[in-house]
């Protein structure tokens, strides 16, 4: 409970800096809608869970689907909320624990987005309650798509942000999950859980679900997309469907920052 009291109380603090992320990262909300837009389409009912201050909740609300965002910090509900009568949307938002979605109806949702509760979850029991939960509310045949931050993240982070960290005795012990071949739980921009990209899928195998895509959110730009959005737009968009054509390969998933899994729940 100390470890999510922590993650409230960052997210409380940080909205606006949340809410500008995916613009500082443009490529991960990019090829992520990507594959969104594949499978959602207008008038389904997406249960956006740990959606922070809205960023996918109200693209869909946009795109014509009844969306209801939950996540564990008020702060972020409120944003999204006012952010949503700002633009004119309708969304449906409320502050929920991933571990207790008894407020929300089992079994109403044609697609869950799970893109933020696996980055801080770090006991595999939590993580399991969180995908059973989301299973709950998704209709027969729904998808979920649950997104994670790889081990190796803070890795390129360091190396783009500031390479002499590696000099600091903490971040050097960070920086050696590389070496180590291990997923890390510990403190990163928060309380996080980074996972080795080859653990994802076998985490999946217990539920009742059938793989439609393991994808690498960036490709293979994310250590090159500061330079990259420098660019115009007509650059920017022909290297975003160059590297659509390879995020779901194997060997490029140690480059990613975050990965995607899109599933279909079978019963």
């Amino acid at each position: 409970m100390e470890n999510l009291e922590n993650v409230k109380k960052f997210y409380d603090e940080t909205v606006n800096y949340e809410w500008r992320r995916l613009d500082r990262h443009k490529v991960e909300f990019e090829l992520s809608k990507r594959y969104i837009q594949r499978y959602i389409k207008p008038n389904d009912r997406v249960l956006d869970l740990g959606g922070g201050p809205g960023r996918y909740a109200l693209f869909l609300s946009q795109l014509g689907c009844q969306v209801t965002l939950a996540d564990l910090s008020q702060n972020n509900v409120d944003f999204a909320l006012n952010k949503s009568h700002e633009l004119g949307l309708p969304l449906n938002a409320l502050r929920a624990d991933c571990r207790n979605l008894s407020e929300i109806e089992n079994g109403k949702y044609d697609h869950v987005l799970c893109m933020g509760p696996m980055y801080h979850l770090q006991e595999e029991h939590d993580r399991v309650i969180t995908i059973n939960e989301c299973l709950k509310k998704l209709k027969p045949n729904g998808k979920i798509f649950v997104a994670f931050v790889s081990s190796y993240s803070f890795v390129w982070d360091y190396l783009i942000g500031n390479p002499s960290l590696i000099l600091d005795e903490e971040k050097r012990l960070q920086l050696n999950t590389i070496v180590n071949d291990v997923n890390f739980s510990g403190y990163g921009f928060s309380d996080n859980f980074f996972i080795r990209p080859k653990d994802v899928l076998p985490f999946f195998q217990q539920f009742d679900l059938e793989k439609l895509h393991l994808l690498n959110c960036e490709s293979f730009l994310y250590l090159r997309e500061p330079e990259l959005l420098t660019q115009s737009t007509e650059v920017v968009a022909a290297w975003l469907d160059l590297a659509e054509q390879v995020c779901e390969r194997e060997d490029l998933l140690s480059l990613a920052e975050h990965l995607m899994y899109i599933g279909k729940k079978l019963s």
